[in-house]
């Protein structure tokens, strides 16, 4: 294949660390290492390329609309972030209208194309997010340290995690380490007062992703309580490290983790989260077929599978 001329518009600005700006910049490594010469920008505005990635069906819809407009015959990548998915579909004619106008669709776990309209289901693929293992930063002694990589937002439902562990006996080892920024209005005063007030919680703020990883990666348990995903980052980069993942139960961890994995609990049940943490904790079995699952679903994220991928969908488009 030649070398392509491939832009890719992403609504996270540069320097964000949200998961649509990782997945973006994650995006263009794996493209140019299939030798193509890529662009991030917030929005396409008459850009020459030969090909546009735009990721998020709502918020890049003008851009997805401008270049349809001036270019009805080239190839366009719509990829699909969980609030389209999950939020804004049922909802939304923009969300939509990007998916009639795209040439191909991106999902970031299988179950992604079941949330997809009938009609343009055979236009979507499925790339995992793929992540390279990091080194990990261990726990002081005696500690079983569970972490949430998560900005506080709403769909994120990160308190949920801290009222979990407050709930745990006080034989428990349990401390849960929290890294993300406080993005919704008073939350930074709450996270402060969750770390003073609760003895097994605490929040580190955002942090380097290097930082992140490595807590992550020397951590006993990731846990994932968001409301909604696409396909998480952050369970990617506990498949990649080993570390088994505790999740709610939605589509996009299942997608990655398979239906059958014994690390779920209800969306929004911070009891059932306390249980299978002390569980995790304290059942051997447990913690054993958590870690089985991880290693079936591990290599869905190796960074080779993840190009191959994108190569197989340049190879449809030319």
């Amino acid at each position: 294949m030649r070398r392509l001329s491939i832009l890719l518009v992403t609504p996270a600005p540069r320097g964000s660390h949200k998961g649509n700006r990782v997945t973006a910049l994650r995006w263009a490594g794996q493209l140019r290492a299939l030798g193509h010469h890529v662009r991030l920008e917030e929005a396409w505005a008459g850009q020459r390329c030969d090909l546009l990635v735009a990721l998020h069906a709502t918020k890049s819809h003008p851009s997805v609309v401008r270049y349809r407009e001036a270019r009805p015959d080239a190839p366009l990548v719509v990829g699909l972030a969980g609030t389209d998915l999950y939020q804004d579909l049922p909802a939304s004619p923009l969300a939509r209208r990007s998916l009639e106008l795209a040439t191909r669709l991106t999902v970031l776990q299988p179950l992604g194309i079941e949330a997809l309209p009938p009609e343009v289901r055979l236009k979507a693929r499925t790339i995992f997010q793929s992540a390279h293992p990091a080194r990990p930063e261990p726990p002081p002694p005696g500690v079983f340290r569970v972490c949430l990589l998560a900005h506080i937002r709403a769909v994120k439902d990160a308190f949920l995690a801290a009222d979990a562990v407050r709930r745990l006996p006080a034989r428990s080892r349990v401390e849960l380490v929290h890294l993300g920024a406080a993005l919704d209005p008073g939350a930074e005063a709450r996270a402060r007062r969750e770390t003073a007030e609760n003895g097994r919680y605490r929040w580190l703020g955002e942090r380097r992703r290097s930082e992140a990883l490595a807590t992550l990666a020397g951590s006993a348990l990731l846990v994932v309580t968001s409301r909604l995903e696409g396909g998480s980052n952050a369970v990617s980069e506990a498949l990649a490290s080993r570390v088994p993942v505790l999740s709610t139960r939605i589509a996009g961890s299942m997608g990655v983790l398979g239906p059958d994995y014994p690390g779920f609990f209800p969306v929004g049940d911070a009891g059932a989260l306390a249980e299978t943490l002390l569980r995790a904790e304290e059942d051997a079995a447990l913690l054993t077929a958590l870690r089985a699952g991880v290693e079936r679903a591990r290599p869905l994220v190796e960074p080779a599978r993840e190009r191959a991928a994108w190569r197989e969908l340049l190879a449809e488009l030319w």
